[in-house]
């Protein structure tokens, strides 16, 4: 069975798209901080589609729990695919740059940018053993619109999108894939914006874009969800 690394996989997007692969025959290894949400998380998707999902709780920015993730899928068999879904805001709910706290800066930056590529690092060898490796980083519209308050992520998002771009040339055995969601009805929108009413797609609704390139595995590059999900209807037609 292929294997999936997802970080940030306990809710939101991250569950969403772990319920999507195991529908689809794949072994999960999922972390998160909070260890009860993702242990029972683990446990629902194992029992619905009886595959391997393994829970790693842990801060995506600590080097041992990085360790421990890919530790986890060297003893499911390998690794196929990384997901790196975990972020952070920086300021909760979002403020303009002139209030923007250098500690927060530096949050965003380390849980968005460092992170996920220590990550990389450390599962660079799985990957190249795969027949099939891709990594998959979750950007922002915010990385490339200038949108008042979502300064510090959205420069963290755009800065993710090249270590994907650049990463994606460095190692063209790889598929590297910066997938911009679109705005979901997730916690960290809540707390990004917690006073904004509109409605917003469901992370479930979000999911079949990711697998979508899994099936289709285009060349690597900068991809929004609108765009693979629209094709995907047009495909069915």
């Amino acid at each position: 069975m292929p294997v999936a690394v997802i970080t940030g996989g306990s809710k939101g997007l991250g569950r969403a798209l772990g319920a999507a692969l195991a529908g689809r025959g794949w072994d999960l290894v999922l972390g998160a901080r909070s260890a009860g949400v993702l242990e029972a998380t683990a446990g629902e998707l194992g029992r619905r589609y009886g595959g391997r999902v393994v829970a790693v709780s842990g801060d995506v920015r600590d080097h041992a729990h990085r360790r421990a993730l890919v530790a986890a899928a060297a003893g499911l068999g390998g690794l196929d695919l990384l997901v790196s879904n975990a972020s952070a805001l920086g300021a909760a709910p979002l403020v303009r740059l002139e209030a923007l706290s250098a500690a927060g800066l530096r949050e965003a930056l380390e849980t968005n940018v460092v992170a996920p590529l220590a990550l990389v690092q450390e599962a660079l060898p799985l990957l190249r053993a795969s027949a099939s490796g891709a990594v998959a980083v979750v950007s922002s519209d915010a990385a490339v619109e200038p949108y008042p308050t979502w300064g510090g992520y959205g420069a963290s998002k755009a800065a993710l999108d090249q270590l994907a771009a650049v990463l994606g040339q460095e190692e063209p055995g790889l598929r590297v894939w910066s997938v911009d969601p679109g705005d979901m009805a997730t916690d960290l929108y809540t707390a990004a914006v917690p006073d904004d009413p509109a409605p917003r797609p469901d992370p479930e609704d979000v999911a079949p874009a990711f697998v979508r390139l899994l099936e289709q595995r285009p060349a690597g590059g900068r991809y929004t969800a609108a765009a693979l999900l629209d094709a995907g209807r047009r495909a069915e037609r």
